[in-house]
């Protein structure tokens, strides 16, 4: 007994157990397994900006929960973790923590030495510095995410750390794309792209979201040519005048069917513009006709596509209007010396000084009706960033996902089908996102830190570059840098020069990395027998709000190259919400950040609260659970000490699985196989909460019941057969109840298991019910009718305000035959639990116990 302290606490558990794990290699993956031994975890790398919040313990522990239990089965865990460290939230940390910005003119300074304080301004500096930078910077953070995931017990095996900056994720990244490219997936567009002007870069249609702003409508008089009037359009853009190509109303609005074919000159302007039918045109939404401008909003740009229409592109990528030259060809016009002037008013302007003089213009020149009528309306906004989104004209890479090609929509929306979801309701949210793709995959990033582009172009003796005709490196150079790298046949002199080449400037956006998290953490064709022993993997595990982004992107980067789903299962964890029931995030600025949770009630408390949020479910932060879970873990600890030394050490080790006598013995394990068996199928359900519902309730009435109604029998009061049968059931229960609580309380379970145990609790084999049969011909209801009948015993004793080892002179309970009958089974223990001289029964249709009290 001398590994037993004299007062077991949670405090402290942590740092002596993740070193012995560590030095033990307990969850070091096997990679001698067969595949259909192994169960692969695709885990989520989370984005390294600064520090992780109580949302990432929360998601991250139900993982581990799964990989725990998995291990315990008999699987051979591989369980990577990986740092998502490339893309505009990392930029943006290394920009505000040093007081840079990027300017990729300038040339690389190889003493250049970063501020020991923000500098105000930001200090231009080249590319390859802040990459530098970048790389420093999440370094610092990855060593501090390494270890707060240590501490709070993840079993994840570190030897198989990745980065998604790093040469290897950057070869895995670049050799997916260039497949793509090759088989047609991939292609370049000079095209319509959303916008965000703060970041300056290319957004994808699944990182929008809509956001309330306050905006107004304008009423404006579009001039009919023909002299027959005026045709009055509302408007909240009215600074996108100078770029409308058309008006627009729906083929049935019987008010403008016959206007349909004419035109209208533009305020100001005097552009000829012609008024074109079309089903998205709303007859309901202010005048029924609305203006046609490239480009406003996503709708401006499907009429253009689908009508075919012309181009006046005002928009420059920094959120001004650039200027444009009336009269030339593309801005054709009445009077281009009148419409010039206009516009020059409003060249250079950002987008909201624009609309404030444009609105003066037009109140000036009497092309406004009415007053401005205020509204609230959703605004398209990046996810990340603070201002709204524009659409311009730029190059951008795509990968086809379905959005344009009904067939491939098709195939991604069965893939979903194939996929098992958990919970199952959640592939619903997956179909709807399919089923609503309006184009493809954007994933091209006008940004600095990410992976390259392994791309060139060449340059016609003219000068002009040839987009169409890309010059691609062989495989066997990856990972290359365009920007610092020639292709093959080129030397670094023909750099920009007729004859020569440029690069591709721009970087993959990090989903185009993060899609491919199976293939870097399984070293896809750098390591061929790791890859083909963990994929396609078996779970992956995510929040419900990237089901559009990760998943998806994920799921249709592997039915491209591999012709199957990247991973079997997928499991969601809902969100954690604050007090007010809000998600928590960075940006709403009400998160909370874990370690001080940990260090106050105890790793295992703060995995109990996360264990109690349901797969696919919100859950409140609530620091009461963590307080239940560290009041569990003592009990744990303490009822661990107390039934080895009931028991002793070495005979317990002895016990576990022996001769089962007694029927309230039965009874507890009849219980615990029941309790076994549903924990088992809810594991297997991802229902991680279930199973630890169930387990926490029985291991309540073990100790408060059981426990008490048998301690002195194990202390020796009873037959040599009876005592051993006692032993061995606590012992039974003890090493069960240890190991269904494994998974969930890894660190005191640990503690306690090696208290009489060898080896690691976390490689101990998955209880199952044919380690308890002994219980298989047991009643429950045994121990239930014994432990009600203690209960009035106590109680009787409580509000007689006298001590429990107080004696009971009679107890008579009256109660029906059935559950007399059963109690007669354990009357021995309840005598001697409740320290009952004399107890009888009499039938009764309800339940009652009489008790009295001995006399001093």
């Amino acid at each position: 007994m001398s590994r037993i302290p004299d007062k077991p606490t949670p405090d402290g558990l942590e740092d002596r157990w993740i070193a012995r794990w560590e030095s033990d290699g307990t969850y070091h993956f096997d990679r001698s397994a067969t595949r259909d031994e192994v169960f692969a975890v695709d885990t989520p790398p989370p984005t390294v900006s600064g520090s992780l919040h109580v949302g990432h313990i929360f998601s991250y522990t139900h993982t581990d929960l799964v990989a725990r239990y998995q291990r315990m089965r008999g699987k051979h865990v591989f369980y990577p973790m990986g740092w998502d460290d490339n893309g505009l939230p990392t930029e943006r940390r290394v920009q505000n923590y040093y007081g840079v910005t990027c300017d990729p003119s300038l040339p690389y300074d190889a003493d250049f030495t970063p501020p020991e304080e923000p500098a105000d301004p930001a200090i231009p500096i080249s590319r390859p510095n802040f990459v530098e930078l970048c790389l420093r910077l999440t370094e610092i953070d990855e060593q501090a995410f390494e270890e707060l995931f240590k501490h709070v017990a993840l079993s994840v095996d570190w030897r198989h750390l990745y980065t998604t900056i790093s040469p290897e994720a950057q070869r895995v990244s670049q050799r997916a794309f260039l497949r793509n490219l090759a088989r047609g997936e991939a292609y370049s567009a000079e095209a319509p792209t959303i916008w965000d002007v703060s970041f300056g870069t290319a957004v994808a249609q699944a990182e929008i979201e809509d956001r309330e702003r306050p905006g107004a409508y304008h009423r404006i008089a579009f001039p009919r040519t023909d002299g027959e009037g005026d045709i009055e359009i509302d408007t909240t853009r009215p600074e996108l005048l100078p770029a409308c190509v058309a008006l627009v109303a729906h083929p049935d609005d019987e008010r403008y069917q016959p206007l349909f074919g004419s035109t209208v000159g533009t305020p100001l302007f005097g552009a000829e513009v012609e008024i074109r039918p079309h089903e998205l045109a709303d007859p309901e939404k202010g005048t029924g006709i609305a203006m046609i401008c490239t480009f406003g909003d996503t709708t401006d740009v499907t009429w253009w596509r689908e009508l075919q229409l012309g181009l006046r592109a005002i928009v420059d990528r920094d959120g001004r209007l650039k200027p444009v030259e009336w009269g030339s060809p593309g801005w054709e016009c009445g009077d281009p010396a009148t419409a010039q002037k206009a516009y020059d008013e409003l060249a250079g302007k950002y987008l909201n000084q624009a609309k404030r003089r444009i609105v003066e213009l037009l109140d000036e020149g009497g092309h406004l009706r009415g007053e401005e009528r205020k509204i609230t309306h959703p605004v398209k906004f990046f996810e990340k960033g603070d201002r709204p989104l524009e659409i311009v004209t730029s190059r951008q890479w795509y990968i086809r996902n379905g959005g344009r090609d009904d067939d491939l929509r098709q195939l991604m929306l069965g893939r979903g089908e194939e996929l098992v979801w958990w919970p199952h309701y959640m592939g619903a949210r997956y179909r709807s996102w399919v089923e609503g793709l309006n184009g493809d995959w954007l994933i091209s990033r006008q940004r600095y830190f990410g992976v390259p582009f392994p791309v060139w172009y060449p340059v016609g003796e003219g000068g002009a570059v040839d987009h169409d005709s890309p010059i691609v490196p062989s495989e066997d150079r990856l990972p290359i840098d365009p920007t610092t790298d020639a292709p093959d046949g080129f030397d670094e002199s023909q750099r920009g020069h007729p004859g020569g080449f440029v690069a591709d400037p721009d970087v993959m956006d990090t989903w185009a990395t993060s899609s491919l998290t199976p293939e870097i953490a399984g070293q896809w064709e750098d390591d061929p027998d790791l890859f083909a022993r963990v994929f396609p993997m078996d779970i992956r595990p995510q929040s419900h709000e990237i089901i559009r982004t990760w998943l998806f992107a994920t799921v249709v980067r592997a039915h491209f190259e591999f012709d199957s789903l990247p991973f079997r299962n997928s499991t969601i964890s809902g969100w954690i919400l604050d007090p007010d029931r809000k998600k928590m995030s960075k940006s709403k600025g009400n998160v909370i950040t874990p370690m001080g949770l940990l260090e106050q009630y105890g790793s295992d408390a703060v995995r109990y609260w996360a264990a109690n949020g349901r797969p696919g479910v919100d859950t409140a932060f609530d620091e009461k659970v963590m307080k239940v879970g560290r009041r569990l873990a003592m009990k744990l600890l303490n009822a661990t000490k107390f039934v080895l030394n009931l028991t002793g050490e070495d005979a317990a080790a002895g016990l576990v699985g022996g001769e089962v006598t007694e029927p309230i013995d039965r009874a507890l394990l009849a219980e615990l196989r029941g309790v076994v068996d549903v924990a088992t199928r809810s594991f297997d359900d991802f229902d991680y909460a279930r199973a630890l519902e169930r387990t926490e309730a029985l291991f309540w009435r073990f100790t408060d019941d059981y426990v008490e109604l048998v301690k002195g029998r194990a202390y020796g009061d009873g037959s040599d057969e009876a005592i051993r049968s006692a032993h061995v059931t606590l012992a039974t229960a003890l090493s069960t109840f240890h190991r269904l609580f494994a998974p969930h309380l890894p660190f005191v379970t640990e503690e306690t298991w090696s208290w009489w145990q060898d080896g690691s609790v976390h490689r101990a084999p998955w209880p199952t019910v044919d380690e308890l049969a002994a219980g298989a011909d047991g009643d429950p209801t045994v121990l239930t009718v014994a432990a009600d009948v203690l209960s009035e015993i106590r109680r009787a004793k409580t509000e007689a305000k006298t001590s429990l080892r107080t004696e009971a002179e009679t107890v008579v309970v009256s109660d029906t035959d059935a559950r007399l009958a059963l109690l007669a089974q354990a009357d021995r223990d309840v005598t001697g639990a409740g320290r009952v001289r004399s107890l009888s029964t009499t039938p009764a249709e309800e339940f009652s116990v009489e008790v009295t009290l001995a006399t001093a």
